[in-house]
């Protein structure tokens, strides 16, 4: 990464995570987002807590132009938050690309006066390569919410079958007689 806009980026690392935190917030009725913002208690909110830090330790990579397996705590994290709730896949991603206008719209002057477009078109790249990432981690986390839904719904037809003594057990011996037929 250019080490302009890394200064800049680094600079501003503060302002910026607190911007995307209040957009990934604002995805969230009026009702849930107020608490989620104003309650920092890692007990009581730990969504919020989850979000905040999330942000923060990815900021932290994507600025420092590491490599996204050092991130992935942080974004499975919220990925996992974000997958459970009832949002559409392109909802609950698409905090990640709301970083790049929040990036062009605090750091605009200081691009545009530093003459790095390239240096942001790079830093872009490496923000779309994360939601790639991160659109695995939302897949694999849905497939596991279904599967566990699954398993859920057989284990409940199961018991109501059992109790409504519609299910019987054939012992082996009867089951095996009845093959040799």
């Amino acid at each position: 990464m250019d080490v302009k806009l890394k200064e800049i980026l680094e600079k501003e690392k503060s302002t910026i995570s607190k911007r995307w935190l209040d957009i990934i917030m604002a995805s969230y009725p009026l009702d849930n987002s107020g608490f989620l913002i104003n309650q920092s208690d890692r007990f009581a909110n730990p969504v919020g807590y989850t979000f905040s830090k999330g942000i923060d330790g990815i900021l932290e990579v994507v600025v420092k132009g590491e490599d996204f397996t050092e991130s992935l705590p942080f974004l499975e994290d919220i990925i996992k938050v974000r997958a459970i709730q009832d949002f559409t896949p392109a909802k609950a991603m698409g905090f990640i690309f709301q970083l790049k206008t929040i990036v062009r719209e605090q750091l605009g002057k200081e691009i545009r006066q530093n003459q790095i477009y390239d240096a942001l078109l790079e830093f872009e790249s490496k923000i779309d390569d994360l939601a790639l990432t991160a659109f695995d981690i939302y897949v694999k986390c849905r497939e596991q919410l279904y599967e566990l839904r699954t398993d859920e719904l057989k284990r409940m037809t199961f018991t109501l079958l059992k109790k409504a003594n519609l299910m019987s057990e054939i012992p082996v011996q009867e089951f095996e007689h009845k093959d040799q037929k």
